[in-house]
């Protein structure tokens, strides 16, 4: 057998940095504690969404780069372009990005890293295999961190503007041109700023197809209400403005149900699809055909468990909404709760 492992974290964006700093916290030994990324480079959000306006105060990820100590962030020897950013304001998520690269690289040092893929599971005499593109490796419990990939829709006969490229606001305008119609899909956080940003370009006319109303993350002391699904921040300010407010003459939307939306559609010489995100389909549970795991407690199967974008703690707010919790203080604070959970599992 290759090597054994008590712990392997799949993944290395935000929900990976943390799932390795907490069971550093919880007094796991380094050495026992392996780690799997094809890049080590902050997951997606460092890779592709660094031009994105995140959603999330300041102060939150403050709290989320504090909330662990084997991160060492109280004691970081410089200091990052974010500790001068008002706590209270949102930001691009390349200043979240950058501390998180630093506490990845810190890591690095210190538990057993593999740069490479996970491509499938199997629990075998008590450990799960983990097959990576090069050797196997093996571990007692696994967490999955993997992240999620865009989801995409399929109408032909139209030229699709990739997401990533969508909300890189200097990407999007090599791409689109003031003779464009450009449909949108979608009405969440990304499809609205994609909607300012076309805005800005003053594109000839823009389009957004939507399955129902947007709603605003509203804020009441002590618990937001709408705070996964609603709209906050710069994306929020502009939707009260331009599409509940007085919607400019270049701007249409329509709902997908519409009788009108094959015709509306037609119009279109462009689309961007700001539809959501899916789990990413590696690795694959070899012993299942589908993978399940438990919201209240992320567990997947016997010392396997999720953690992160795919797999979002379940959670009801006051007014009884449930609400799949995604962000980087919350993936910490969920892990808070089922960390001590998943050690006495896995005994």
């Amino acid at each position: 057998m290759s090597q054994k492992f008590d712990w392997m974290v799949v993944g290395a964006g935000p929900a990976g940095i943390a799932a390795v700093g907490k069971l550093l916290d919880a007094g796991v030994p380094p050495k026992q504690i392996g780690w799997i990324d094809p890049h080590f480079e902050v997951g997606d959000l460092g890779r592709k969404w660094h031009s994105v306006s995140s959603n999330t105060q300041v102060d939150l990820f403050n709290r989320f780069l504090l909330g662990c100590k084997a991160f060492g962030y109280a004691k970081r020897p410089k200091q990052f372009p974010i500790d001068q950013i008002n706590p209270k304001e949102t930001c691009q998520l390349k200043y979240i990005a950058e501390p998180l690269q630093w506490i990845t690289d810190h890591f690095r040092k210190t538990v057993s890293t593999f740069q490479d893929t996970a491509m499938a599971l199997n629990l075998r005499d008590n450990f799960w295999e983990v097959k990576t593109n090069s050797s196997p490796v093996y571990a007692k419990n696994v967490i999955l961190a993997m992240g999620c990939d865009e989801k995409s829709l399929s109408y032909p006969g139209v030229e699709v503007i990739p997401i990533a490229t969508a909300l890189d606001y200097e990407k999007l305008k090599h791409v689109v041109s003031k003779d464009d119609t450009v449909g949108v899909f979608g009405a969440s956080h990304s499809a609205v700023l994609i909607l300012a940003d076309l805005e800005k370009l003053k594109v000839k006319s823009i389009i957004n197809f939507y399955r129902a109303p947007h709603s605003y993350a509203i804020d009441l002391g002590d618990w937001i209400l709408f705070d996964n699904t609603g709209l906050k921040g710069a994306a929020a300010k502009w939707a009260k403005k331009n599409l509940d407010g007085a919607q400019p003459p270049y701007l249409k939307r329509v709902l997908s149900s519409d009788h009108t939306f094959e015709e509306s559609l037609a119009l279109c010489n462009k689309v961007i699809y700001a539809v959501g995100f899916e789990r990413r389909k590696l690795p694959v549970l070899e012993q299942y055909e589908a993978m399940h795991y438990n919201d209240k407690t992320g567990i997947i199967a016997p010392g396997l468990f999720g953690l992160g974008i795919a797999f979002p703690q379940g959670k009801y707010d006051p007014l009884m909404n449930l609400e799949h919790r995604v962000g980087l203080w919350k993936f910490m604070d969920y892990l808070n709760d089922v960390l001590p959970i998943w050690l006495k599992y896995s005994n």
